[in-house]
């Protein structure tokens, strides 16, 4: 499950909005985490301005850039692992998740697997 939003708009929440904002959060992880659905607790990952993006150079080098390479509105601010039956579930489980200032869009994306 991966976390979308602008994450400026995070950074412009009163400290009692982010305060709200994580007790829903936890609530959510209270939620689901007894019943075995969140395979790893996730990561919240710092703004953006503390990117780095390493793309192929014209000569086929890495060219390290700051920040992200593309003007975004939205970035993934955070990941989530669901241990779920099938990608219905996990879109149902992530549905629930609070959706809020900085965080518009959720992405359920199921992980490769190579057998």
């Amino acid at each position: 499950m991966l976390i979308f939003g602008d994450d400026r708009e995070w950074t412009e929440l009163s400290p009692a909005d982010e305060q709200d904002l994580m007790e829903q959060i936890y609530g959510w992880y209270e939620r689901w985490q007894p019943t075995g659905k969140i395979a790893d607790g996730g990561a919240e990952l710092q703004p953006r301005e503390a990117a780095r993006t390493v793309r192929a150079g014209a000569d086929g080098q890495p060219v390290i850039t700051d920040g992200p390479y593309l003007e975004l509105k939205e970035v993934i601010g955070a990941v989530v692992m669901l241990e779920c039956d099938d990608i219905d579930e996990a879109a149902r489980i992530a549905a629930t998740w609070p959706l809020a200032a900085g965080m518009s869009a959720l992405e359920v994306r199921p992980v490769m697997s190579r057998e």
